[in-house]
């Protein structure tokens, strides 16, 4: 196994010459890992904030942390996920440059939620074999997500583990830090009746759900799936199936920060594996109740032919898939014009699809529960 402290997203062993030279014949490439390196500088250092310290080449990352000196009480906050299995859609179209956008999706707009700012962010990337290019490209999309996300990437690792992974393939980590102030975090003891549910759409898939749509679409026959190819064009998607499946995860850190700033709203939430009813859960305080109108939004094509294609009863699709909705937020009704003028700006479909109100059920049973209602135009 190959371990390099990578500065900004790619570390590197330094074993001797001899060592080297034992280190390749047990499959790892030092001379890979450093051309992987100078690929990537040029990305990494797109990703820079002025709290960022040094570059390339050191055992930690550095954020100057003299700029929490502005709030009065910082606290800190921190996510980590992966990719999941859409890295096998990537590995299999060979196409790697947007996959970090899903990284980063998936770990910043996890902070958002409780009105953090996402400040740095560090990464780690294990693969059979390192191809330069390829983890060139990976970083690349990384950098460029984490651009748009206002975060710096300061840090990560690249592993190689031939025997253990298959030469090409890999997977992706990441875990980010960001900071909110202490009276503006955002969450459950916020919330209150009345307030207006404003969804926010999803790009896709984001990064979500996969192995059920791998098996639904990619499965062959025998085990139950359609058995369609990668390139087979979809009407329905006006595209290829594989240019769906990687599709990039839309990253909604920079609006919903505007969101907060602009607007009294109460508390978000990332909608992520589970779906969109367990994830608002998250957010709800159980003296309250929320109800969204499916009536309200009609999911992307993707979402329709995973259900027909797969005869995937909605319960179970809605409890897997985001349906058309990345990211929620608890608003108060004075705030809706506002807060949809907001996530315009940023070119963002939004809308109000429910409402918060106090918990009706018999003994309170269903307190902090999400219903969802009607059904989506079309389906």
């Amino acid at each position: 196994m190959t371990q390099s402290g990578h500065d900004s997203s790619t570390g590197v062993p330094q074993p001797d010459s001899a060592g080297a030279g034992a280190y390749a014949a047990a499959g790892v490439s030092i001379e890979a890992a450093d051309k992987a390196i100078e690929l990537m500088k040029v990305w990494v250092e797109k990703a820079r904030r002025p709290e960022m310290i040094g570059g390339l080449g050191g055992f930690a990352g550095l954020f100057d942390a003299s700029a929490l000196k502005k709030y009065d009480r910082p606290l800190l906050a921190t996510s980590t996920d992966g990719v999941g299995t859409k890295v096998a859609i990537a590995q299999a179209m060979d196409r790697h440059d947007t996959i970090g956008y899903d990284l980063v999706g998936m770990v910043v707009d996890d902070l958002v939620v409780c009105g953090a700012e996402p400040l740095f962010m560090t990464d780690y990337i294990a693969t059979g074999r390192v191809v330069p290019e390829r983890i060139a490209a990976i970083v690349k999309g990384i950098a460029e997500a984490c651009v748009e996300a206002g975060c710096a990437l300061v840090g990560g690792e690249t592993a190689e583990h031939p025997g253990l992974l298959a030469p090409d393939e890999y997977d992706v980590a990441g875990a980010t830090t960001g900071v909110v102030e202490a009276d503006k975090l955002l969450g459950p003891g916020r919330v209150r009746p009345g307030d207006a549910i404003i969804a926010m759409e999803a790009s896709g898939l984001h990064s979500n759900g996969y192995s059920l749509v791998r098996h639904v679409l990619l499965g062959s026959p025998e085990s139950g799936g359609a058995g369609w190819a990668l390139d087979r064009h979809v009407d329905e998607l006006g595209r290829t199936l594989g240019e769906e499946l990687l599709e990039p995860t839309r990253i909604y850190a920079k609006a919903c920060l505007e969101l907060a700033a602009r607007t009294s709203t109460h508390a978000m939430a990332h909608v992520t594996g589970g779906g969109l009813a367990a994830n608002l859960e998250r957010v709800m305080p159980v003296e309250l109740s929320a109800s969204i109108d499916r009536r309200t939004w009609t999911p992307q094509p993707i979402f329709d032919l995973v259900r027909r294609v797969g005869g995937v009863a909605q319960p179970d699709l809605e409890a897997t898939l985001n349906c058309g909705v990345g990211m929620v937020a608890l608003t108060p009704a004075e705030d809706i014009d506002t807060a949809l003028e907001v996530l315009e700006g940023f070119g963002m479909r939004a809308w109000v699809a429910g409402m918060v109100d106090h918990d009706t059920s018999v003994g309170g049973r269903d307190g902090g529960r999400v219903t969802l209602t009607g059904q989506h135009p079309g389906w």
